[in-house]
């Protein structure tokens, strides 16, 4: 009987669970741009809250355009507590901060003004345009929900306060970090697993560095 339920109840478990996840996986990407030509032109076609370009705001001076996860996981409420942390540092260097989300500008400004940024020019995506511009994929497994992913989870959840939230957006997507001026790339973090806490301060100050390798996007 033990042979059986193995064979019969538990070895179809993994397979399965293989089939769902890919199926939600495809259903979060028929949702968002991944399916869209390869002409797509978010940069020309996306408007900040403040009804400007991404080009516009970064060709004057640099800007640290912070790709977010959705707004209930706690890696992005994480992330936006540290650039308010390290805001006066990086704005300091000559160097702006752009935020990139998957929700609505409107519906969503009362979470971004708890954390004081409000203010700043921020770019509603909900169709993961502009992360992808950027190079920016969906995640895997490994990438969204490794041991490590849920340790460092459960520390800023609940060690660090940052709290969940319901899954607002493609929770599949993954975040990142670039350092955007005159159309070009001078830097960036691009996360191995969303768990991963960039330095936002030491990203801006790279622009400055005259060895830096600029990458058109």
């Amino acid at each position: 009987m033990g042979w059986t339920i193995l064979a019969n109840d538990l070895i179809w478990w993994l397979p399965f669970s293989g089939i769902l996840w890919g199926a939600i996986r495809h259903h979060q990407s028929v949702g968002s741009a991944y399916v869209t030509p390869e002409s797509d032109a978010p940069l020309l076609e996306l408007r900040s809250n403040h009804g400007e370009r991404l080009d516009e705001l970064a060709d004057p001076q640099p800007r640290l355009v912070v790709f977010l996860r959705h707004a209930g996981c706690t890696f992005c409420r994480e992330a936006l507590a540290d650039i308010a942390e390290q805001r006066a540092q990086i704005e300091s260097s000559g160097c702006g901060i752009v935020l990139v989300h998957m929700g609505e500008n409107d519906r969503d400004e009362a979470f971004f003004a708890a954390y004081g940024l409000d203010d700043l020019p921020r770019f509603s995506d909900p169709e993961c345009r502009l992360y992808r511009q950027f190079g920016l994929d969906m995640g895997g497994f490994a990438e969204l929900l490794g041991p490590m992913v849920w340790l460092r989870g459960f520390m800023a959840a609940l060690v660090n306060g940052h709290g969940v939230g319901p899954l607002r957006g493609n929770g599949f997507q993954m975040p990142g970090v670039y350092l955007y001026h005159c159309g070009q790339i001078l830097g960036g973090f691009q996360h191995a697993r969303a768990s991963d806490r960039p330095d936002y301060t030491a990203l801006a100050s790279e622009f400055s560095e005259p060895e830096q390798i600029a990458v058109a996007v």
